[in-house]
């Protein structure tokens, strides 16, 4: 084995071990989100395990924030999804009693801002169904 082989083997497991490390990194942050949403969720009424199902944690979501779950179904709208998850979002946050910068914090930064509303101390006050 001469060098040059040496050096690739190095780099290919060096490589290979940031790939596990970054894969296991992002496993728990997954972990830790989907917790603390299962906590929204719970805070709000809901079924805390909503959080794992995927098309339902939608729908619950968004039973959450405008009263209706089926409007998630317009999610599957192109260019509509983003601007019906923005507004879902800052309606999450008046959900919780929260004002426009903590929308904008569940819009940008979503992950943290879904722990804090889920380990924190923030309890849900409903919607306001004449904002519908």
């Amino acid at each position: 084995m001469d060098y040059y082989d040496l050096g690739y083997a190095l780099g290919s497991s060096i490589s290979a071990a940031s790939m596990v490390v970054s894969m296991l990194i992002s496993l728990a942050v997954t972990v830790v989100i989907v917790i603390g949403q299962w906590k929204v969720y719970e805070k709000a009424g809901e079924p805390g395990w909503a959080a794992i199902v995927p098309f339902y944690s939608q729908y619950v979501l968004f039973k959450i924030t405008f009263g209706n779950g089926w409007l998630f179904l317009l999610m599957f709208v192109p260019c509509v999804n983003f601007v019906i998850m923005i507004i879902a979002w800052f309606k999450l946050a008046t959900a919780f009693g929260k004002g426009t910068g903590f929308g904008f914090g569940l819009w940008l930064l979503n992950a943290i801002f879904i722990c804090i509303l889920g380990f924190g101390d923030a309890t849900y006050v409903g919607i306001n169904k004449s904002n519908n």
